[in-house]
């Protein structure tokens, strides 16, 4: 049955309505409903719900009266409350399940709580996305009613004293509505297996037994599984197997490097469809066909505010300040860059999510990510963070009894894949590859995300040790010299041919 023949009920329908022009409107009309709910919680009579509620102005209000939170500052003064089985914490009721992101130098992962509140948005947010492809052109509706496969992390979750953790994609599958199972690959069975090498074998061999119309993922994996199904069976392309394949849902991770190699692997066009459905929540999705960016959801379960990415909201290693600057969506401009604070219904208080977005159509609302708040290597969902790095240097510099005055890390192409190329200062006498693979395996360590990705589309990780005088040599070629002048840890796009450009000259790499 095409999805489109769906009898929804009118309830549903009215809530599926397309946003409407007024978003401030809507936005406040959203940040009272959170704050309805979760009025009576620890957190929202200590922050003094009911009287922002009264006010004449609820969004500067609550501007004034709750403060921002990181990751490390709400967990520690909330969340770790509701793990240990504390009921009407931040958000009503119970926490039975928790989103497992990427980590930081001080845990390996970050627990973000799930509600039913929470998957009910998203599930509406989906729902919308796939109604808006009514709107495109040219692309085969059939291909809607087809085959599913969905590449993400296992619904075998772990279990914790009174709730689950998992990806946040697991924890999706594992609650899809009912009517979506037919159309649901790999399917229950595969979906549970967390061995991702022994989940693609599974997923080659029954390849052919199966129908695909959407590919949803992270594009490296994806791909990956892509040509290893054209590769088992001999294909020229995936369309000789699957010829009703008509859409990629991908997100996470910039498509455009991916997407010649990708192409490759077809037999006609598809439709690319991007969307922003981080753990915290269904941020944003490509609602039009060809548009620049994605739609932030506005109108459904999360109240966003955004503060300008400068030098007066950030310190230099991108931490943001306690009191910054926050502008409600009816405030912002576009080209300009802002790190996204969001309020959502699972208990996700003014939270920094990390990212930076930037309006490319502040009228339909529209966003592109530009990037995290702080430095950061990700090129195919890896998330390593300085913070990773710093610690295992240390780890290293303490091993081999040796100094590590400077490092830099940039993301090279290896064959079809990727990999990074370490660049490491130490005047002192060690082996490089001995560095190398301890430093991977600290990262491994550290970092569940960057632990996956070696196992699929981060293929080599290169080390090269240098004097420490090239890294000074090299930011004196640039007249960045001083104390405020520091290194960069991550090195891209110029600065990164200047580098190789530099260290060529000087016959180090």
């Amino acid at each position: 049955m095409p999805i489109f023949d769906l009898k929804l009920p009118n309830a549903i329908l009215r809530a599926l309505r397309l946003p409407e022009n007024n978003l401030r409107r809507e936005q406040l009309r959203v940040l009272k409903k959170l704050l309805k709910k979760s009025r009576f919680t620890s957190f929202g009579q200590q922050y003094r719900f009911d009287e922002i509620l009264l006010s004449k102005h609820p969004g500067k209000k609550f501007q004034e009266i709750v403060p921002t939170f990181n990751y490390n500052k709400i967990y520690n003064e909330w969340w770790h409350k509701t793990i240990e089985g504390q009921s009407d914490i931040c958000w009503p009721g119970k926490i039975k399940y928790y989103a497992l992101s990427s980590g930081t130098s001080e845990s390996a992962s970050k627990y973000i709580p799930i509600t039913n509140d929470l998957l009910r948005g998203n599930k509406m947010v989906m729902i919308k996305q796939l109604l808006s492809l009514s709107k495109y052109e040219n692309i085969p509706f059939a291909s809607i009613g087809k085959g599913w496969l969905t590449l993400g992390g296992s619904t075998e979750l772990q279990k914790g004293p009174g709730y689950f953790a998992g990806d946040l994609s697991g924890i999706t599958a594992k609650k899809a509505p009912f009517w979506f199972q037919p159309f649901y690959k790999p399917g229950k069975k595969i979906a549970k297996q967390k061995d991702w090498n022994k989940k693609i074998a599974e997923i080659v061999d029954k390849a052919p037994q199966w129908d695909i119309g959407f590919l949803i993922g992270v594009p490296a994996w994806i791909q990956m599984c892509v040509e290893q199904i054209i590769e088992r069976y001999k294909l020229n392309n995936i369309h000789e197997l699957w010829p009703n394949l008509a859409f990629f849902v991908h997100g996470g991770v910039s498509f455009e490097p991916y997407k010649k190699g990708f192409e490759k692997m077809l037999g006609k066009p598809i439709t690319y469809i991007e969307t922003y459905l981080a753990s915290e929540g269904f941020i944003a999705y490509q609602d039009r066909q060809h548009a620049k960016g994605m739609r932030l959801v506005t109108n459904e379960h999360i109240f966003h505010e955004f503060v300008p990415f400068d030098d007066k909201n950030f310190t230099a290693d991108g931490e943001m300040i306690e009191n910054p600057e926050a502008l409600m969506l009816h405030e912002v401009e576009e080209g300009k860059d802002y790190a996204l604070l969001i309020s959502t219904t699972a208990g996700t208080w003014r939270y920094l999510i990390g990212d930076t977005v930037r309006f490319v159509d502040k009228e339909r609302s529209e966003i592109i990510i530009t990037g995290r708040t702080k430095h950061f290597l990700s090129l195919v969902g890896e998330h390593l963070s300085v913070d990773n790095m710093n610690k295992a240097v240390q780890m290293a510099s303490e091993k081999f009894n040796i100094s590590i005055p400077e490092f830099t890390v940039a993301g090279v192409p290896s064959g079809n894949f990727f990999g990074h190329h370490w660049f490491v200062a130490c005047n002192d006498k060690v082996e490089e590859n001995a560095l190398c693979n301890f430093i991977d395996d600290c990262l491994n360590e550290l970092n569940d995300d960057y632990a996956v990705e070696r196992k699929s589309a981060l293929r080599e990780i290169k080390l090269t040790v240098l004097k420490e005088e090239a890294f000074l040599n090299f930011m004196l070629s640039k007249g960045k010299v001083g104390g405020q002048h520091k290194f960069p840890r991550v090195l891209k796009g110029s600065m990164l041919q200047d580098w190789y450009l530099f260290l060529e000259k000087k016959n180090e790499c």
